[in-house]
């Protein structure tokens, strides 16, 4: 699989003409049709002319498209052979605690999704759509989960991002925001004061705005954002829990993935090729 190829494709599609796009459906459609197939070939299947094709190849950043092969040639040499292996951990046993917490967290994931409305879910999984780019933010504990949206939203789709918050990196990440880039906020309490001018940087930037939060807090985040998907947090006051916050994650991307099954499918597999290059998941 020609797995860098795959990742230019997506990452330059919003800028390849209708021409180039029939190239690149031909290439996406069949991942080993560069080693297998001429330049001259491809533009024939592709139906444009062998100027567009080299066109198209200047425009993912490639010299030419002996370039492309010999790249695609050195992936399928350096790949080896892995084995999965499963791990099964055994439950430690806590006595009554493990019961309390259990029914906590269910009581929290429970309530959380019998009032969230399919249309919040469809109106998120739109925006994620059609922004260029998408920014998770979180404050204090949840920049944990912040990381983990971003890990996870990136297995769908390219330009996912992460603003870390440290120091000046507030400046120089949003700087790179544009307008229809989605920001996806997820935070509790105690909210820190920079939250209200970095919220009011990306309403200017004509950013749109998703915030996760608490379910006490949906009232003041629907002020400034075009989606609000609430989470029921109850604890015991000695640590927060994330449980619904990221099941609330995860079910945003299920409804992604739906959306876009193929093009999801392709990345999730050009990234696992990568992995298996990379060798890591010996």
């Amino acid at each position: 699989m020609a797995s860098r190829l795959i990742l230019r494709i997506h990452e330059k599609q919003a800028k390849l003409t209708s021409a180039e796009k029939k190239i690149a459906q031909v290439i996406l459609e069949n991942h080993d049709i560069i080693e297998t197939h001429t330049a001259t070939e491809l533009a024939n299947m592709a139906g444009v002319s062998k100027a567009t094709t080299a066109r198209f190849f200047r425009t993912l950043g490639y010299a030419d498209f002996e370039e492309i092969r010999l790249q695609a040639r050195d992936e399928r040499n350096r790949k080896q052979p892995y084995r999965q292996t499963v791990v099964s951990n055994a439950p430690n046993v806590l006595g009554r605690s493990i019961g309390d917490h259990l029914e906590l967290e269910l009581r929290n994931l429970t309530r959380s999704f019998e009032e969230l409305s399919s249309h919040k879910l469809i109106e998120t999984a739109e925006i994620l759509s059609s922004a260029p780019r998408i920014w998770f933010l979180g404050f204090g504990a949840e920049d944990g989960v912040a990381r983990v949206g971003r890990a996870m939203l990136s297995r769908l789709r390219h330009d996912v991002h992460y603003i870390s918050g440290i120091g000046e990196d507030w400046s120089s990440d949003l700087a790179m925001a544009g307008p229809r880039d989605a920001l996806v906020l997820l935070t509790l309490d105690t909210r820190p004061k920079i939250m209200r001018s970095i919220i009011s940087y990306a309403r200017t930037s004509r950013m749109r705005i998703i915030t996760i939060t608490a379910h006490g807090y949906e009232r003041q985040a629907s002020r400034f954002s075009e989606v609000v998907l609430p989470c029921h947090v109850a604890n015991y006051g000695l640590l927060p829990t994330h449980a619904t916050m990221l099941s609330m994650l995860r079910l945003v991307g299920i409804t992604y993935a739906g959306k876009h099954p193929e093009a999801v499918k392709q990345r999730a597999e050009t990234l696992d090729a990568i992995i298996e290059e990379l060798d890591m998941m010996e």
